[in-house]
């Protein structure tokens, strides 16, 4: 089985891209960084600064760093919320837009007393995920996936994480955090970025073929 390493600490995230390519029965083996086996001596899995300007450029920065520091293929994501009445913020700093990174209670707290006085139908937002596959040999690959929605004035939920529980995606009235997982990994953001990303996989893995792919929606990034 081909190992692929996920680069990050999330454990949220693992268990959605494994459920992913899960589903497209995928021979890999999908690893988190805290899963990577560690020998005495050996250098520490970097922390890779996210310093672009963009999903994309994120996930690349990620991806090509891990798979240069592992000699194994890795997947790397940058996702966000953007809101239509910030401006498209947080964005790229989603994940530390209270100014401490991984802070989900804050951060979406300050979500929700910024657009505190917006009323419901001016509450657009949408989720975005760059997902970005790279090789020691430096091949890359990188492909976006999106999610519109709206937003709630109080979390509900318990099966997301994020900023899930505040949001409601078109065509349903209950949060990504009330969804059951088959539910969100259908229509997610990341779903859908790492379902398009599944080509790539296929493509530079050694050995790996899509059984069952099915259309995803169309690719704004791919390089």
């Amino acid at each position: 089985m081909t190992r692929v390493v996920l680069a990050t600490r999330n454990a949220h995230k693992v268990l959605e891209v494994q459920r992913i390519l899960a589903e497209a029965a995928f021979d890999l083996e999908v690893v988190g960084l805290d899963d990577l086996p560690r020998t005495p001596g050996s250098d520490p899995v970097p922390e890779v600064a996210e310093t672009g300007s963009t999903f994309a450029a994120n996930a690349l920065l990620k991806a090509h760093a891990i798979a240069a520091h592992t000699g194994l293929p890795a997947i790397a994501d940058d996702s966000g919320l953007c809101v239509d009445a910030l401006n498209g913020m947080p964005g790229i700093l989603s994940a530390r837009w209270s100014g401490r990174h991984g802070d989900d209670a804050s951060n979406l707290q300050l979500v929700l007393d910024q657009i505190a006085d917006i009323p419901p139908e001016r509450r657009g937002a949408y989720f975005v995920c760059a997902a970005a596959l790279a090789t020691p040999a430096g091949a890359e690959r990188v492909v976006e996936g999106r999610l519109d929605g709206t937003l709630v004035a109080e979390p509900r939920g318990t099966n997301g994480f994020g900023y899930d529980p505040v949001f409601v995606p078109d065509g349903d009235r209950r949060t990504t955090a009330q969804l059951e997982p088959a539910e969100k990994d259908a229509i997610s953001h990341r779903g859908r970025a790492f379902r398009a990303l599944l080509p790539a996989v296929s493509e530079l893995v050694p050995g790996r073929a899509v059984q069952g792919h099915q259309d995803v929606p169309p690719v704004t990034e791919d390089r």
